[in-house]
């Protein structure tokens, strides 16, 4: 390029990268002893096939699901929208379960999609669903089938490009990323190129990654951080993205931790409880097959973070080449296309036992640290509600004008303005970010506030027969707050019901002075969570309440 300046859109940079790499893998999808991949010269001419069929049916500017589950072909339906000029919807795969077909479902009628992309085999799948919605105008297209060749007349095949009208500006729409919905409904939250721009440039200089990187994971492409972070930010980079099933997040999370080490991938991300689990879960036999030298940068993001689970990993794999100073701490939301602060790959992380620890620098935005009454600022130090403001920060929502005046635009009291309210709790140290919960989640318990995270983490401590917890209040008029734990279970012949409810009674009484009003064992699978690993407390609650659990035993007020 001119002075050796890329485009600032993501198409143009991945059809620059086919110029100079027309061979290097631009993505690489693994299933199981199966592997796809996609250079990124045929990226870039299946990408403006895509694009000019996208165009002949006039999807500029109009909303286009993304319903799919390859790397390869996730990678050509997103780049062909924003070729094209389309704002991309990314969707669960069909796929994935009949929960995530009714979240595809609504999605489409929220965004009034004009198209639906998705793969040859789940086109008859996605039809019907949709038809069954009643949504059976909404066109859908198989990637992965054969598309035309662009006509070679720029006049008739709409450009130069191959369909848009010339590279996209920094306000015009890319994506619509809906929110994951563990604290409400999901909303499309509007990001455009510019967007995508601040926050590839923030992650590029805050964690070091380059043309040279191996970028991957297991996340789902709708979440932001598996579609931007592990698909796009590689491909903005020229670098290579190696995707993997997400069912690996629950199936055997240390198959995570072998395909890093044979695919040599030096960045990748996780939810804490997958580093936990990784760390609990695996033999010292499969540890010695490991090889996880060539990891640098090792995300945990996506949900609250634990000092001692960053310190079990870190002992844990160690023998198997891992680097503790790969380990960083990162946080954002997609109401900031992705990113908000994360510390650097070789610092010391900040933060000890179950403490928060730090996520490091803010990168890319500005935040405030308010009063989520009075909208003043807090001094350094001080707990109160999270608010961002920059160019990563996104456009609102889609086709909610309430909603969007109620969470972007915010003003302090002294009139600075632009800001976005994140709803999460927080303070600023030394410069650096530390959450310490979601405002709406927390429980007032004899007039302390309680984070039911760190409740949920604690009682994982408790041994093999925990897994998973959900920590909820359950309020009426003039009572205090009752606490209920819905806790998972493994069987186990060495353990009563009574025992691992007293367990669970005894660690709120040592460790948070709660006493739960009830107590609910249940099967491994029943705690509810969204696509990026967060329990989703609102729902688990809802169904305590609708008497929708089937719980193995519960120990009430009284015991039992």
């Amino acid at each position: 390029m001119d002075g050796g300046l890329e485009p600032q859109d993501l198409a143009g940079r991945v059809a620059s990268y086919a110029e100079r790499w027309p061979e290097r893998d631009a993505v690489v999808h693994v299933r199981g002893e199966r592997e796809s991949r996609i250079s990124y010269g045929e990226l870039a001419l299946r990408t403006r096939r895509l694009a000019c069929w996208l165009a002949g049916r006039g999807a500029a500017g109009r909303r286009v699901v993304v319903a799919v589950e390859d790397g390869p072909t996730a990678a050509v339906a997103m780049l062909g929208c924003l070729l094209a000029g389309a704002v991309a919807v990314p969707v669960p795969p069909p796929s994935a379960s009949r929960a995530a077909a009714q979240r595809t479902a609504a999605i489409v009628k929220d965004a009034k999609g004009l198209l639906a992309l998705t793969e040859r085999a789940f086109a008859a799948e996605l039809t019907q669903s949709l038809s069954l919605a009643g949504l059976g105008t909404t066109e859908c297209r198989a990637v992965d089938a054969e598309l035309p060749l662009p006509d070679p007349d720029p006049e008739r095949s709409g450009g130069g490009a191959g369909a848009a009208s010339g590279p996209a500006r920094a306000g015009d729409e890319a994506l619509l990323q809906y929110t994951s919905g563990s604290t409400s409904q999901p909303r499309g939250v509007i990001v455009t190129h510019g967007n995508l721009a601040a926050t590839m440039a923030a992650v590029q200089e805050a964690i070091g990654t380059d043309s040279d990187s191996r970028i991957g994971g297991c996340l789902p492409l709708h979440h932001d951080l598996g579609l931007i972070g592990q698909l796009l930010h590689p491909l903005w980079l020229g670098a290579t993205a190696v995707l993997m099933p997400p069912t690996l997040l629950v199936r055997d999370p240390v198959r995570w931790l072998e395909e890093i080490g044979r695919h040599r991938i030096t960045a990748a991300a996780a939810p804490d409880s997958m580093y936990a689990r990784c760390a609990a879960l695996v033999t010292d036999e499969r540890l010695a097959g490991l090889d996880l030298s060539g990891w640098r940068t090792a995300v945990n993001a996506a949900e609250p973070v634990s000092g001692a689970t960053l310190r079990a990993f870190a002992e844990r794999f160690a023998p198997a080449g891992f680097d503790p100073a790969a380990l960083v701490v990162g946080y954002g939301l997609a109401e900031a296309t992705l990113l908000v602060a994360v510390s650097a790959p070789g610092e010391a992380v900040r933060g000890a036992g179950r403490a928060p620890v730090s996520c490091g620098p803010v990168r890319g935005v500005e935040v405030r640290v308010v009063d989520p009454e009075s909208f003043t600022p807090l001094p350094e130090g001080s707990v109160g509600e999270i608010w961002v403001r920059g160019p990563a920060v996104t456009a609102g929502y889609w086709n909610r004008p309430v909603e969007t005046a109620e969470t972007y635009g915010r003003r302090t009291p002294a009139g600075e303005g632009g800001f976005v309210r994140t709803g999460d709790l927080g303070m600023l140290a030394d410069g650096e970010l530390v959450v310490t919960g979601r405002l709406k989640d927390v429980m007032l318990v004899d007039g302390a506030a309680v984070h039911p995270h760190d409740v949920e983490r604690a009682l994982l401590d408790n041994g093999r027969s925990f897994v998973s917890a959900a920590v909820f209040a359950v309020s009426e008029p003039s009572v205090p707050d009752r606490v209920v734990v819905v806790q998972e279970v493994r069987h186990s012949v060495h353990t009563t019901p009574d025992h691992l409810t007293s367990t669970v009674r005894r660690s709120l009484a040592e460790e948070f002075g709660v006493t739960p009003h009830e107590v609910l064992l249940v099967r491994p699978g029943t705690v509810r969570r969204t696509t990026s690993g967060k329990i989703r407390r609102s729902a688990v609650r809802t169904m305590y309440l609708r008497g929708e659990l089937r719980p193995l035993y519960v120990s009430g007020q009284a015991g039992g």
